[in-house]
């Protein structure tokens, strides 16, 4: 099995509400089904102008790490979404986590290594 990647745009949602699509910036995101939350580097952070909301203590590979707690507007595979996230000072890449892909309705097609619709459930 390999590693799978996603299109996945951003945006401050209030650049979106204000009819600034212009200012969404498109990443090639690792998709992370182990990560709770999509987690984005500080540079992108600060190029959105995403708003920073608090802290959280996240569990890591190399130990706890506290982050910074944000939201952005979130667009992948045809689908839209406001989405909370991480902000990392220590990654340089994008990590699109479950929180974002439950919230698009996506999943990973394992067979394809994209991602598809999900059947989205409400028991």
């Amino acid at each position: 099995m390999g590693h799978v990647y996603a299109s996945v745009k951003f945006a401050n949602p209030r650049d979106i509400e204000e009819g600034r699509r212009e200012k969404m910036v498109e990443e090639r995101a690792l998709v992370d089904t182990g990560a709770t939350f999509t987690t984005v580097p500080r540079s992108l952070a600060k190029k959105l102008a995403l708003p920073i909301m608090g802290k959280v203590t996240v569990r890591t590979a190399s130990g706890e790490e506290a982050l910074d707690q944000s939201y952005a507007y979130t667009e992948a595979s045809g689908k839209s979404t406001v989405a909370p996230m991480l902000v990392s000072d220590k990654m340089d890449k994008t990590l699109l986590g479950v929180f974002t892909l439950e919230a698009l309705g996506l999943t990973v097609d394992i067979s394809t290594g994209k991602l598809k619709e999900a059947e989205i459930l409400l028991l």
